[in-house]
């Protein structure tokens, strides 16, 4: 009998740097410590109330006490079939759509269904820390293609045939990105999609953030979809992952979906069968209400994000030894610390982002992701989903603590 208690897939799996360092900085405050903290991924504004209605009822329905079907509740499906015409200009059947336990459900679904042992996945660096985690537990090998604040964080088509092998099967995609804010322009999408087509790759896009953008997009407007300007033989290779958490500040409901090819989308709902069952049907229902509404309903979150933007992109560039571009959607600020790498704070040496890091909670209490989390040492991520006298307050505290460096 083996003697080994955990699986190789766990043990080798890393755990979320973001989650750990919010749920560190969460109970520091839990404590009485007074942290701002820049580390959490998600909308710090309540789920709009018509959505909270639409889940208060659905509760008090009976139909939702029950199983239903693996693939989501029919009307969500066909819903999101209708979303998804209007936001990536793309016509799929209701079997094309898999609802999910949220967007981070529907990756690990996609690439379980299309990986096998060995296959390598391409990842554009700086990534969100868990797709190569994903990419290891579906047995695939993750490859990263390296970018920097010079690059603005985005790949070329000549960087994926850099990086491309007779092992490569997939590219993942996601602009806007996290954690950088990068996002691509139309003219580059089409560049990009043109060469994922000719070397038949699949390519799951991320897409979450498509309605959080600033500037590169034009203020207020979605980002392109991949599927807008996809080749229709790369669209017969091509999931798209969207949910409800961003846009309509719904993280803790666990709404995500996935749209692909009708094989494809059959295998996530055979797996989805066997792993969850059903996704929890009132929060379906909430999702249902939130995808239905016209999206001015939330543009006020957009618009708060839009001079938070501003806010901190303005202080991070008054931070000596910061370098900081603009994000052009999403929520995060990824700002350059190499000028601060090497000096000292009372004899320790800050040797690397997580030094910095690490001292900016314990010393500044101030939290933020370093940049090793996302294959970017050198780098910090700041989420401006928090209030604008707390980034103020942060930044403020940021600058003071560099100013007590020692080069």
């Amino acid at each position: 009998m083996s003697q080994k208690r955990l699986a190789t897939r766990i043990e080798q799996a890393a755990e979320s740097a973001t989650l750990a360092i919010d749920a560190t900085a969460k109970s520091m405050i839990a404590e009485g410590i007074d942290v701002v903290s820049f580390a959490a991924g998600e909308p710090d504004f309540p789920t709009p109330d018509f959505i909270v209605d639409a889940a208060v009822e659905a509760v008090r329905d009976p139909r939702n006490h029950r199983y239903t079907a693996a693939g989501g509740l029919p009307e969500l499906r066909s819903a999101v079939a209708q979303v998804t015409k209007r936001d990536a200009g793309l016509e799929v059947s209701d079997g094309q759509v898999v609802v999910t336990n949220g967007g981070k459900h529907a990756i690990y679904e996609a690439l379980m269904t299309l990986l096998d042992e060995g296959d390598e996945v391409l990842i554009p660096a700086p990534y969100w820390v868990s797709y190569p985690e994903v990419v290891k537990l579906a047995g695939g090998v993750p490859v990263a293609i390296p970018t920097d604040l010079s690059s603005g964080f985005k790949i070329t088509p000549e960087d994926v045939e850099r990086y491309c092998t007779e092992r490569t099967k997939l590219f993942i995609h996601v602009s806007p990105s996290n954690p950088t804010g990068a996002t691509y322009t139309r003219e580059e999408s089409e560049a990009l999609a043109a060469t994922l087509d000719r070397l038949g790759l699949f390519v799951m896009s991320d897409e979450i953030y498509q309605h959080l953008t600033y500037s590169a997009a034009g203020p207020g407007e979605r980002a392109t979809s991949l599927a807008e300007v996809a080749p229709p033989s790369l669209i017969e290779r091509l999931v798209l992952v969207n949910g409800v958490s961003k846009t309509f500040s719904m993280t803790g409901w666990r709404l995500g979906w996935s749209v692909a090819p009708l094989d494809v989308a059959k295998g996530m709902v055979k797996l989805q069968s066997q792993l969850s069952s059903n996704v929890a049907n009132v929060s379906q229902r909430a999702a249902l209400a939130a995808v239905r509404a016209d999206l001015g309903a939330t543009a006020y979150m957009r618009e708060a994000f839009a001079r938070r933007r501003s806010a901190i992109v303005s202080g991070l560039a008054g931070v000596p030894g910061f370098e900081v571009a603009w994000p052009e959607g999403a929520f995060y600020a990824f700002p350059s610390v190499a000028g601060v790498i090497g000096r000292r704070y009372q004899g320790t040496l800050v040797g690397s982002s997580m030094d910095l890091a690490e001292l900016l909670l314990a010393e500044a209490r101030v939290a933020v992701v370093p940049g090793e989390a996302f294959d970017a040492p050198g780098y910090l991520r700041l989420s401006y989903a928090l209030g604008d006298q707390r980034i103020v307050e942060g930044i403020s505290r940021i600058s003071d603590f560099v100013a007590k460096l020692e080069s």
